[in-house]
């Protein structure tokens, strides 16, 4: 096989297993996958993954040539093809012979080659005209119904449009100093504090990787920690910490860091990070909800990333919206609500919390405030927290700060976060 049609093959396979088993890409990794030369597994992952965001229009595409759904093999090598075309710029001829060879290898072979040859011959011969009139890729009802509500049309689909744009890498610099690693590495340094790269460039080759001068995190991850505003010897307790992003933000201000985290394995993450960085903190696994600090010794601030629906890194992960529904949002919102109230306790009298979720959902953000409020009656909201350079004054609404993947939209966006400031009355 060559290696055009290995990667190829390698992402059909990883298609499959997402869609079929509803796996994150990131551990959809059959076999085909694992074969291949680094170059050519970036390949196929990175042509899943275009497919997965252009999955809505490819099917609209699709639809006036096929008078049935075909198997969901047929149909996703289908997809492969259309991505390919109109939006990598394949040679048309290369990414239809090889959709026909991979029809060729599935159950019912050489029927399927044959639909696939005859619906992406008329497909092409549309041109990109076609593939352009077509609506934008559309959020699947769950997700799409509430933000409508809370935004109107005009917003969504401007979120939609964004998550079309795969997203740039960013850094937190150790030091705090963005303008010079910015400098050091040919990169943007961001309104925020972050650091920006214009393209996709080995990490462990980049200038500061080996001293540990930095790690990746998305300018909006990096605010929930600047928010927080955590003084040198301040005892400080990340809930729900792994991979380690705002823990090691936590530790490089000088605070006497507490990482805990549910997962055993996670936190193994961390403790690499912290490791490359040369940075410090206690690691526990335990679970939030029961755990007591040694000695009932309460703590100076408390930083809760919740688990949550995770829909405001659609741009970095564009499986999610095929892999994910409103089944579980009730649970999870529930446990945001009772790690907040956790954490409330978790706090000194006079101490901070920031709460954050990586969700554009309200019911994982903005609706939670009022109610933690009206549980806790010793919280209050701690806006001038939210001051921070580079926080447009348009992001701060009455409940939090809220970041969407449009914002930004001109250098790359972000992604879409939610983080309240309180602070617990002496």
């Amino acid at each position: 096989m060559s290696k055009g049609l290995a990667a190829r093959a390698a992402a059909l396979d990883i298609l499959v297993t997402v869609l079929e088993r509803r796996l994150p890409l990131s551990e959809a990794v059959p076999p085909a996958v694992a074969g291949l030369e680094p170059a050519e597994r970036a390949r196929a992952a990175r042509l899943a993954g275009e497919t997965l965001r252009w999955l809505d229009r490819a099917d609209r595409m699709l639809k006036p040539f096929l008078s049935r759904p075909p198997p969901l093999r047929v149909r996703n090598v289908l997809r492969l093809a259309l991505v390919e075309i109109f939006v990598a710029q394949a040679p048309p001829h290369a990414a239809v012979d090889a959709a026909v060879s991979l029809a060729r290898r599935g159950p019912r072979g050489k029927a399927m080659a044959g639909l696939v040859n005859a619906v992406l011959r008329r497909a092409t011969a549309e041109g990109p005209e076609r593939w352009e009139a077509l609506a934008l890729p559309r959020l699947p009802k769950w997700l799409r119904a509430p933000l409508l509500k809370r935004w109107g049309r005009e917003v969504v689909e401007a979120i939609e449009a964004a998550h079309l744009r795969p997203a740039p890498l960013d850094l937190t610099p150790r030091d705090g100093d963005a303008q010079a690693l910015a400098e050091r590495l040919g990169a943007m340094a961001l309104p925020t504090g972050s650091v920006r790269l214009q393209d996709s460039p080995q990490l462990s080759a980049l200038p500061g990787y080996a001293e540990g001068a930095w790690w990746v995190q998305d300018a909006a991850a990096a605010l929930p920690a600047r928010v927080l505003a955590a003084k040198p010897g301040e005892r400080v307790l990340d809930l729900c910490a792994a991979p380690g992003g705002k823990t090691m933000q936590l530790a490089a201000a000088g605070a006497q860091v507490t990482a805990l985290d549910l997962s055993p394995e996670r936190l193994e993450r961390v403790a690499e990070n912290l490791a490359r960085t040369g940075l410090q903190s206690e690691l526990v696994a335990a679970d939030a909800l029961v755990w007591e600090p040694p000695g009932g010794a309460l703590f100076d601030a408390v930083l809760v990333d919740a688990p949550c629906s995770a829909t405001g890194t659609i741009r970095r992960h564009p499986e999610l919206p095929h892999i994910r529904d409103a089944r579980r949002l009730g649970e999870l919102t529930a446990l945001q609500a009772r790690l907040l109230d956790r954490a409330a306790a978790l706090t000194r009298p006079g101490g901070r919390i920031v709460f954050c979720t990586c969700s554009l959902l309200p019911a994982e953000g903005e609706d939670h405030i009022a109610t933690a409020l009206a549980r806790n009656p010793a919280l209050q909201l701690d806006s001038v927290a939210l001051d921070l350079p580079g926080v447009e004054p348009g992001w701060i609404g009455a409940e939090g700060l809220r970041t969407r993947p449009d914002y930004w939209g001109e250098i790359g966006g972000m992604d879409g976060f939610f983080i309240a400031a309180l602070r617990k009355s002496a």
